[in-house]
């Protein structure tokens, strides 16, 4: 495939250092998907309210990512930035806020996000109605459902197309339903909508098992690593630490270690982005190789740091996988 002008520029100008990472990891990202290999991506950060659905909707429609793993801030802010688009506020001089500035914007409702403001009635409140509406008709049948496949139910409805403020295509959930790939969210409880969702069940409205829980999401995740690491296997391409990336990472040496599974395949490929300095004890700050120690990758395993921010770096990964 002809690469177009960005994938030139980079393999043009990117020869050394962070930026040569970059590129060898895009290569090799290609490599693993090439064939039929898979990848996951791991993603922490609010990359949804930085918008990466620009360039990260396509890699979904395009094959290049089958599955993700995400915080579960993630999830959400996807659909919000789809439906609340325009209510946003930039803040460009975050830095230079006093406090005073910042209750200001807590009393407008607006919840920032680094230089993003999220507006609470437009974006958490609009989700609510129709959020507690599927989680209600999950319950009134007896069904339980993970945290992405309530928000595909709601998408289906097209309840909330009337809301769009955004073209549908720049929305990486939507595609993601759309494909019917699995979203994984560890941790989900640590976000609004499942915040949300606890003040329903305080309140006597639901029951807490409607959504199903973290073991059950490794449960499925080991299903799905097992139906899918043959072959070319899967490769691992994370954005930043945290739960998001520990949590699908572990499932291999979790099958190989404590299910005691025989000739469990390593990730077949690896990639951080990340913006943490190697540290001491630091997940996010840890490098590749420290992950061979824990049966995760193999000595062989073709892996990368890339000590960047996300935003820039993943869209110029992500283009020149994608041929831009």
């Amino acid at each position: 495939m002809s690469k177009g002008p960005i994938s030139q520029f980079i393999t043009h100008h990117y020869r050394h250092f962070n930026s040569a990472t970059l590129v060898d990891a895009a290569k090799a990202y290609e490599e693993q998907v090439k064939d039929g290999g898979k990848m996951m991506l791991a993603m922490a950060g609010a990359m949804s309210t930085a918008e990466l659905g620009i360039s990260l909707a396509e890699m979904i429609r395009q094959d290049k990512i089958h599955i993700v793993s995400c915080s579960a801030n993630n999830l959400e802010e996807d659909i919000m930035n789809l439906v609340a688009h325009s209510h946003y506020k930039r803040v460009p001089n975050y830095r230079d806020l006093t406090p005073e500035q910042e209750e200001e914007l807590l009393n407008n409702h607006m919840n920032r996000v680094t230089d993003t403001c999220i507006p609470e009635e437009e974006a958490f409140r609009r989700l609510e109605k129709h959020l507690l509406e599927v989680w209600k008709d999950a319950e009134s049948k007896g069904e339980r459902y993970f945290p992405w496949e309530f928000m595909y139910k709601m998408l289906r409805s097209g309840v909330l197309e009337q809301y769009y403020e955004i073209d549908p295509k720049d929305s990486w959930v939507l595609a993601a339903c759309e494909k019917n790939i699995p979203i994984v969210v560890p941790a989900w409880e640590d976000c609004t909508t499942a915040n949300i969702f606890t003040a329903h069940v305080i309140k006597g409205e639901l029951n807490p098992h409607t959504v199903k829980n973290g073991i059950e999401t490794m449960i499925f995740l080991t299903e799905w690593y097992r139906a899918n690491s043959g072959g070319k296997g899967v490769g691992f391409f994370q954005i930043g630490g945290g739960t998001a990336g520990d949590f699908p990472i572990c499932v291999v040496p979790m099958m190989a270690q404590d299910l005691e599974w025989k000739d469990v395949p390593l990730w077949k490929y690896f990639c951080q982005i990340s913006d943490s300095t190697t540290s001491y004890g630091s997940y996010s700050g840890a490098v590749p190789n420290e992950k061979i120690t824990w049966g995760k990758l193999d000595a062989k395993t073709p892996r990368f740091i890339v000590e960047s921010d996300a935003t820039i770096v993943a869209p110029l990964i992500f283009a020149y996988v994608l041929g831009w």
